[in-house]
Parts: structure tokens; sequence; C-alpha cells
């Protein structure tokens, strides 16, 4: 992959993940829930973060973020997080996971890539925890919705009591 192809496929992401803060940050003011707007709270910073490590990736990288991103991506992400969270919590947060499952199969598909184009590794270790916290993310969502009927908050210890099998023997 050449310099050109690379930072356009890093300043797809850093649109993506811009769009998502707000996205993130509209559906947390627009649910009623305290844990689950705090939850969209948390799930908005984390892809802040991946948004201003994508930054430093583009200009570490000769490029420089692109503008369209800076400028569009708040404004869709604000628009389609007021129209998600105007619909149950459980729809909003089932189409939260397919837009995630869209960003890691991004990820991985640009891992790949540069994995074979023997690219730096500390470009891919940034690329690899984005991957995991949107995978997160989208394990999140799932739990989430698995625990409305019963408003079991906070998760964990609800998780804790299921009968989880044995691990292998190593």
């Amino acid at each position: 992959m050449d310099q050109e192809e690379l930072l356009s496929r890093l300043n797809w992401f850093y649109s993506l993940e811009l769009t998502q803060v707000d996205n993130y940050l509209a559906q947390s003011r627009a649910v009623d829930d305290p844990y689950v707007a705090t939850g969209l709270e948390r799930v908005a910073s984390m892809e802040k973060g991946h948004a201003d490590k994508i930054s430093d990736l583009v200009i570490g990288s000769g490029g420089q973020p692109t503008r369209v991103g800076d400028v569009l991506s708040p404004i869709l992400g604000a628009a389609l997080g007021k129209f998600l969270g105007a619909t149950d919590v459980a729809t909003m947060l089932k189409t939260n996971i397919k837009i995630e499952a869209k960003a890691v199969t991004d990820y991985q598909k640009l891992i790949r890539e540069l994995e074979s184009d023997g690219y730096d590794p500390a470009l891919l270790k940034s690329l690899q925890q984005n991957l995991v916290d949107e995978d997160l993310h989208s394990s999140w969502f799932a739990q989430v919705i698995n625990g409305l009927p019963d408003r079991s908050w906070p998760l964990s210890p609800v998780l804790a009591q299921g009968d989880w099998p044995e691990p292998p023997l190593k």
C-alpha cells in the first residue's frame, strides 16, 4: 500500500471515529437510564481517543487529518444519535452493534493489508487496540440488550452468577 492510500484509509477511520463520538453523546442524552447513558458517554470518550490516535497516525505518516471529517462527521454523528435516541434502547444498541461491526471489519482488513506489507509494528498496534475497543463496545451493547428486561445494572455481578464452563486444562 502506498503512502497516499494509507493516508486515505486512516482518514476514513478518523471520520468514522469522529462520527461515533457525537452519535454516542447524542444517544447518551436521549436515554432515560443513567447506567446506559453513562456507558454511552464512556464509549464516546473511547471513540474520541481513537480519533485522536488516528489523527496522530495521519500526521506521523506525513498527512493531515481530513477537514471533511472535522466538519461533517460531528454533524452526521449528532443527527444519527438523535434519530437512534428516539427509538427504544434495544433497537438503538442493535444498530450500534451493526455500526461497530463495520468498523471491526474495516480495521481487520486494513491490519491484514498492513501486516502483509510489513508496516511499522507501532502503527499496527494502535489499529489493533482500536479494533479490540470496537469489539468491547459491541459486547457491552449486547450485554445491555440482554439485561434490559430486568435492568440488572451493573452487569458484572449478574454475569459473575452465570454458569460458565471450566477453562480447558493446559
